[in-house]
């Protein structure tokens, strides 16, 4: 896996630094005015540091607005401030295609439901651990203790390693309730191509994993494809570890603004005639999910720094990039597919504007979807059809009233009527960015830097309080200009629009509800191409900008500058595809700051050069070059020998399909470290990636089923198989295979290394010296009639060893060695050992026997599984 060009320094800044843990010692917080999640925060401030002060719950400016905007009725507005002073319950979702999810119900059920009930802390709540009644399945679970409660109560010790040690192997993943509901409404069916335009960390790429693979068999993979694609390539490293837990052969992660997300276009961009109407012509997808970024004020309970953070502002700041991107999803959505647009912000500019401007311009193409019916349980509140917008101080209910100097930062889409959005786009695009657009209220808050405010929003996985992990990540760079002239006005004497669209139909959840966070969500259908004519002249204009914007860029890096290649683009016949093709081509950076760096400046030239070659240069790059600097490229692995070495000694069955479907990232075949797999659906967005010149930056894909492995032993198979791999690859294989006892396989994972004499069963250590030196797989029989059928069986338990010359070592990571043979012990009635009693490598002295894992310990993504379990992000552990 190669890494990506670096990004801005707010969004470097950002992953590197992590959001501030609210619970530590931070001279400059402000004495909290109240609340309950203060006095817990307190509490354990004062156990660690006597000078702690207790983070304020409170933000007058927050609660003026929000009355304002009257998302809530009167009567319950003290419901409702109660309910975001309190710490957010834990939540977590149970992996349904994992191979133990009967084994992980029972034990929720029968253990922990049981053995929690005394430890439950809220009159409100009748059970310490109960499953979310409006997730299918019983699924999700709900915990009646918050991340803290579980970090520090001696009494939640065990449960709470259970929950880390799963959520590590892949079992559960630990995300906010509401964060699961958007993946819920896609409806996604085993066949869809899935597109997750702003996808890290990652939970909700998981689930959308979970769905696909669901109903698959062993051995079998779905037609399904999920693409996750996040600008920064530090997310995508997150996003990868986090969906590495699935072991699927179905996804591809890129690394590309999702506002500008390439096209693949067969016809536009390859002269190439494409007779075979069964290859992919086009890339498009039957389902989009939208979760921008946003400002994240529906998250406050989980981070209680936002308190202090939030102005009015930054749902302003962000409203035309959440536009930009959710039109970007309708443009790559098939007719009939359907989109989902969320936030976990209550605002109205990020909400209900940027669904009405979508419906604005899509006219009849796009319908707001009625999806009352669906997820019957679920409590959530009809959307608003009437707001204001709020900027500098001033409250507005037109964009008539806006100030002139200030019409070209409060858009017309802002506001309900939308009037005037048509004849304001081109003007309004000339604007880098809105640096000044962050609210004036904000330079009364105390400990705001001045120049920049950083809006971190906290994610579905969040680690311990201080992970850097963020689901909804934005960041905002404002240059304040005095408005001491600036009069405040009453929000409640300023007339305002009401919508004409549905906008009842879209939903908000609220916190005191269903005791959760915030969400916003709505449900879109594409009901024909879009209209092209309007659609085409809106980003005309603005790719003009960005040209012009490119070009002043270039002049400014001096002699380090990239020369500037002419711009063949031709104009094209408008349709649904070439105008959404063609706003991508030109680089609208809407998180540039006026500040921006020259070394930055020549990302930005190169990207629009990129993008703006035209077909024919794009072509005659080969393909083991790559287009993106700083990515290896994807290379379809076609080394004959080494595949017959392959199968050979493994005795793979004929039946299992390789030919297409193995890629690695080293275009040296003879030095390829990994093999991938890919599913039938990845191999052909491959195939049309190569033939539209490489558009997609792929960062990582496919299923990691074959590692090279040298060895003293004289394997004649210089690959072993990947413990990812070999469920989908085990009913395929008819050599070095071995069936073992639940008590050898036990000490297998107990002590990872054994004698063959010492197993306890004499026949099997004698099978097992008989096999060939190298990679093998031992598969537990117990439970099983017959061994010819185990492989093909769902519950079937296998792991991946190594042969040497007197002994079997184990080739599992030791995290999940532990999490299987607790399993195995659980299932079986076997007694399980002490952590001193399982050795913590397999090394042994004196013993040469070992495979050399040293030659792969270099890249993160080579540590075999006996050498680490936390192969990318260290701290990740405990994604929430």
């Amino acid at each position: 896996m190669g890494g990506g060009r670096k990004r801005g320094r707010t969004q470097r800044r950002h992953f590197k630094q992590g959001r501030e843990n609210v619970w530590k010692h931070n001279p400059q917080r402000p004495p909290a005015a109240g609340g309950e999640g203060a006095e817990g925060g307190a509490a354990e401030g004062r156990e660690g540091n006597p000078s702690w002060q207790p983070f304020a719950t409170e933000n007058p400016a927050f609660e003026d607005y929000y009355k304002a905007q009257q998302i809530i009725p009167e009567g319950e507005w003290d419901d409702f401030m109660n309910m975001l002073r309190k710490p957010l319950p834990a939540t977590f979702r149970i992996n349904a295609s994992c191979q133990f999810y009967q084994d992980i119900c029972s034990q929720l059920e029968n253990d922990f439901r049981k053995s929690l009930e005394t430890e439950v802390s809220d009159e409100h709540e009748e059970d310490a651990i109960r499953p979310l009644p409006w997730y299918p399945g019983n699924l999700a679970w709900h915990l009646n203790f918050s991340r803290m409660q579980l970090r520090r109560n001696q009494a939640l010790e065990g449960f709470h390693e259970f929950l880390k040690r799963e959520n590590e192997v892949g079992n559960i993943t630990r995300q906010e309730a509401v964060s699961m509901v958007p993946p819920l409404f896609l409806n996604v069916q085993p066949d869809h191509h899935i597109l997750d335009m702003c996808a890290a960390p990652g939970s909700k790429t998981f689930q959308l994993l979970e769905m696909i693979h669901q109903s698959t068999k062993p051995g079998m993979l779905p037609n399904a494809l999920v693409v996750a694609n996040d600008v920064d390539v530090q997310r995508c490293n997150l996003l990868i570890h986090q969906t590495k837990r699935m072991c699927t052969a179905n996804l591809i992660v890129t690394n590309h603004e999702a506002q500008n997300f390439p096209g693949c276009n067969l016809a536009k961009f390859s002269s190439e005639t494409c007779t075979d109407e069964s290859k992919l012509q086009r890339l498009e997808f039957d389902r989009v999910l939208c979760d921008v970024p946003c400002s994240g004020d529906g998250t406050v309970r989980k981070a209680p720094d936002m308190w202090r953070k939030w102005n009015a502002g930054m749902g302003n700041g962000l409203h035309r990039l959440q536009v930009e991107i959710a039109m970007r999803g309708i443009g790559l959505l098939k007719v009939g597919g359907r989109i989902v647009y969320s936030t976990c912000s209550m605002n109205p500019v990020e909400n209900e504007a940027v669904v009405a401007e979508i419906l604005r311009r899509c006219g009849d193409s796009v319908e707001l979807l009625d999806v009352s019916n669906e997820l019957p349980e679920l409590v959530r509140r009809p959307g608003l059809s009437t707001w204001k917008v709020r900027d500098r101080g001033s409250w507005f209910g037109t964009h008539e009233d806006v100030p002139r100097y200030r019409k070209n930062v409060i858009s017309p889409s802002m506001f309900p009527s939308g009037k005037g959005t048509m004849d304001s786009h081109v003007a309004i695009g000339s604007v880098e960015i809105n640096t000044d657009v962050i609210d004036a209220d904000m330079k009364d808050s105390t400990n705001m830097v001045e120049g920049e405010q950083e809006t971190k929003t906290a994610s579905d996985d969040v680690n311990n309080g201080g992970d850097p992990n963020t689901e909804e990540t934005s960041k905002l760079e404002s240059n304040e200009v005095p408005n001491d002239s600036d009069k405040k006005s009453n929000s409640t004497s300023i007339r305002t629009e009401h919508s004409n669209f549905p906008l009842h139909r879209c939903m908000r959840i609220v916190p005191h509800d269903q005791n959760s966070g915030a969400f916003f969500i709505a449900v879109l259908q594409k009901i024909s191409p879009i209209n092209g004519n309007q659609e085409a002249e809106l980003i005309k204009g603005e790719h003009n900008i960005s040209k012009d914007r490119a070009e002043k860029l270039e002049k400014g890096l001096g002699s380090d500058k990239v020369p500037h290649k002419e711009n063949t683009v031709q104009q094209q016949g408008v349709d649904d595809g070439n105008v959404m093709d063609e706003q991508q081509n030109g680089d609208v950076d809407n998180e540039t700051s006026n500040g921006k760096s020259s070394e930055e400046a020549k990302v930005i030239v190169n990207e629009a050069e990129n993008d703006q070659a035209g077909p024919r240069d794009r072509r005659r790059k080969p393909q083991n070059q790559g287009r993106w600097r700083g990515v290896d490229p994807v290379i379809f692995f076609k080394d004959e020998a080494t595949i017959r070495s392959i199968v050979s000694f493994y005795g793979i069955k004929d039946t299992f399909p390789l030919e297409g479907h193995l890629v690695t990232r080293n275009p040296d075949a003879g030095h390829v470290k990994r093999i991938y797999y890919v599913s039938k659906s990845v191999q052909e967005v491959l195939e049309l990636n190569v033939k539209v010149g490489e558009r997609l930056k792929i960062t990582s894909l496919g299923l990691k089923i074959f590692e090279r492995q040298s060895s003293k032993d004289g394997s004649p198979c210089t690959f072993r198989l990947s413990s990812e791999g070999l469920p989908l690859l085990l009913p395929y294989i008819t050599k070095q295979i071995l069936y073992a006892s639940a008590i050898d396989f036990q000490h297998l994972l107990q002590y990872r290394t054994i004698k063959f004499p010492d197993f306890v069963d004499a026949k099997f250590g004698e099978e097992a010296s008989a096999l060939l030196p190298g990679c093998c797989v031992v598969v537990l029989w117990e439970g099983h009639q017959n061994i010819d059928s185990i492989a093909m069986d769902p519950s079937a338990i296998a792991i991946v060893c190594w042969k040497g010359k007197t002994n079997l070592c184990v080739m599992v990571s030791p995290l999940d060695g532990k999490e299987l043979l607790e399993r195995i012990c659980l299932r079986y009635g076997l007694k399980i050992p002490k952590a001193d009693d399982v050795k913590p490598s397999m090394k042994i002295d004196g013993s040469d026997e070992q495979p050399d894992l040293s030659t792969e310990a270099v890249d993160p993504e080579a540590v075999p599984e006996s050498k680490a379990s936390d192969m990318e992000i260290a701290d990740a552990k405990e994604v929430e």
